[in-house]
């Protein structure tokens, strides 16, 4: 298949874009700085670069799938929605498919109330909140698109940097493992969206996935 990934020099778009190219689709990385592109995935690395808010109907024609792996600063989350509406406008009634990545704010709780709700009692949470808080308006704005093909994928309470490790699926609610922890590595969520490309099982949805560690008995 032909991917775009923007945003692949991210934490979460390198991992797409690494796990894309290895299991041998045709993968553009859609980023501002080429060079940083090179550098991370070396000189035979495809690359459209322009900011994603430059770019056409023309630049994204012929793609099967685009990943929008897009992230920003706390003080421009809005940019979230902002790029969402963007994509969404310029693949109204095509066959592109559209994949989002949204955040574990608009999640449920093991109370049912959104896990926004959750976050916001964090120390220190009044420096990062905007980007959940935005991502469950990115959310709530793709359950309204009918026309388009979309999905979007939300990882665990906490998303870090490391190797794909056995994923747990689940569809609007948190998932904990038996400490109580909600984890999900970037490799997890690279495979758990490359195995959603290649199998289409999520239309017009979210689903979430978490990290399963794997525990040796004694």
């Amino acid at each position: 298949m032909k991917i775009g990934v923007i945003g692949a020099t991210g934490n979460a778009g390198s991992a797409i874009y690494q796990e894309a190219v290895q299991r041998g689709h045709e993968v553009t990385a859609i980023v501002r700085n080429e060079a940083k592109a090179k550098e991370q995935f070396g000189d035979t690395v495809k690359t459209l670069t322009k900011d994603a808010f430059s770019l056409t109907e023309g630049d994204l024609d012929g793609f099967d799938v685009l990943v929008d792996a897009f992230a920003t600063s706390p003080d421009q989350a809005y940019l979230h929605v902002d790029l969402a509406a963007k994509l969404v406008h310029l693949f109204r009634e095509k066959n592109t498919r559209l994949f989002f990545i949204l955040g574990a704010g608009s999640l449920f709780n093991e109370a049912g109330e959104r896990n926004l709700t959750e976050l916001k009692k964090a120390p220190g949470s009044e420096s990062w909140i905007a980007i959940p808080e935005n991502q469950l308006d990115e959310y709530l704005f793709l359950e309204t698109v009918k026309n388009v093909p979309w999905v979007g994928i939300s990882p665990g309470n906490v998303f870090q940097e490391g190797p794909a490790k056995p994923a747990i699926l689940g569809k609007d609610h948190l998932l904990f493992n038996d400490q109580k922890e909600s984890v999900t590595s970037s490799g997890t969520l690279a495979k758990a969206i490359l195995d959603e490309i290649e199998t289409v099982r999520h239309e017009n949805t979210r689903f979430t996935v978490r990290s399963e560690e794997r525990r040796v008995g004694k």
